[in-house]
């Protein structure tokens, strides 16, 4: 491995033996499910359309529009008429690069999905002990949610069958969701060839759907050959001489190592970083305001209050914008919110946000701003998790975080199908 001067070491290249077997018709199945609108409530909305690989496996807005939304990243707005949006995610799209490997753990920005024997089944998640037995990964056991979120896909309470049985309990959807699926034909016949426990479409249940979409994601959105993969494998000339600079201050001076940690690029822990808020708020039901308390909401735990999991950084330079919900819409904003996080707070403005224009939503967008006391308290809990460094220093570490981007994204083992079983029309 080559030498470096750091406070932090580098950690091992990641290789295709840190990542869990996937079965290839599996993955082939989940390719289609993950682009296919019939996993939601109004059958208008794909996993695809919020993670996709034009905008780097997210959907490049602060704050997505999901149900109810029309038109893909950017150019996405928020619908017309009865159908529009009612609100925004409340949440940054995360991106899905390498959420395959053995080492994951703990996922969403609030780690409320974790391997953990909690409630009896391994896994840790907002369904306790309702989630069902046969999921093979932490990342089969987020495919279970978005299914049931009103603002990600399952819809409204009265506008389809998913919403109203999710209403009633989180677990009450998916049966409808399963046997829409597999009532299609070319969707039964590929469970049948793909899982060899299931002999019969009937059998089909959302464990097979959701462990199809993890194989899928697992493979598709494995990146291990960054400039600065191939740097950690022995090529001593893959990073240039900028890179190489930025390199020795994310593991050195910078500190960026002690949090980015590890193969993954993620200690997978959580932090409070100052991303300056506004949007809905992920609020817990007896919260009256629109805030996002981050790891609190999830532990309990006042020490947690304000802070977000870690992201893991492989094409981070195609994620923007960054933080829990996309505030600032640069890698340079994003290190210098870690350098003086108060000054990045007090100096954020609306204008940062990219947000698709709602009328009936601005009001609200920002209102957190009026309640000086959450303010004060967000504001309470920063400190610098980097020194301040200079322009040129920050220019070096963008440069190496640029060189986290993949050389063969444009190949992908999958790619976007041109059409899926369902008839339904692809993003």
């Amino acid at each position: 491995m080559p030498a470096v001067a750091a406070a932090e070491p580098l950690p091992a290249a990641l290789s295709a033996a840190d990542f869990h077997p996937v079965d290839h018709k599996q993955a082939a199945l989940g390719q289609l499910l993950f682009y296919d609108k019939i996993l939601s409530g109004n059958k208008n909305i794909s996993c695809g359309t919020c993670h996709h690989p034009k905008f780097g496996t997210s959907d490049g807005l602060s704050l997505g529009i999901g149900e109810g939304g029309v038109g893909l990243g950017t150019d996405r707005h928020a619908g017309t008429g009865h159908s529009r949006i009612e609100r925004r995610v409340p949440r940054n799209a995360p991106a899905l690069w390498n959420l395959g490997a053995r080492q994951v753990h703990t996922l969403m920005h609030d780690g409320r999905i974790s391997a953990a024997n909690t409630y009896g089944n391994a896994f840790n998640t907002p369904a306790e002990e309702w989630l069902p037995d046969g999921i093979d990964t932490v990342l089969a056991a987020q495919a279970f949610f978005p299914l049931t979120s009103e603002t990600e896909m399952a819809g409204g309470t009265g506008e389809n069958e998913v919403a109203g049985a999710v209403t009633d309990r989180i677990d009450n959807g998916w049966p409808i969701v399963a046997k829409r699926v597999r009532t299609i034909p070319e969707y039964g016949r590929k469970f049948v060839a793909a899982f060899p426990h299931i002999t019969a479409p009937h059998e089909v249940t959302i464990v097979e759907i959701a462990n199809a979409l993890a194989a899928f994601q697992a493979v598709e959105f494995r990146s291990i050959d960054s400039p600065f993969d191939q740097y950690l494998a022995g090529d001593a000339t893959a990073l240039d001489a900028p890179q190489k600079r930025g390199l020795d201050l994310f593991y050195g001076a910078a500190n960026c190592a002690s949090c980015h940690s590890g193969p993954l690029l993620s200690d997978q822990k959580f932090h409070a970083i100052g991303v300056p808020p506004f949007g809905p708020g992920r609020t817990r039901r007896f919260d009256l305001i629109a805030r996002d308390v981050g790891r609190l909401g999830e532990s309990d735990r006042l020490e947690d209050a304000y802070k977000f999991r870690t992201p893991m950084l492989r094409n981070v330079a195609l994620t923007a914008p960054y933080g829990h919900n996309g505030a600032h819409q640069t890698l340079a904003e994003m290190i210098r919110q870690h350098m003086d996080p108060h000054a990045a707070f007090d100096t954020w403005t609306p204008a940062s946000a990219r947000l698709p224009k709602a009328d009936w939503l601005q009001q609200a967008d920002f209102l957190i701003w009026q309640d000086r006391s959450e303010i004060d308290r967000q504001k309470r809990v920063l400190s610098p998790s980097s020194p301040l460094l200079s322009a040129a220093q920050v220019g070096d570490l963008v440069t190496f975080l640029q060189a986290l981007t993949g050389t063969t994204l444009d190949t992908p083992p999958f790619g976007v199908p041109t059409q899926v079983p369902s008839g339904l029309p692809v993003d």
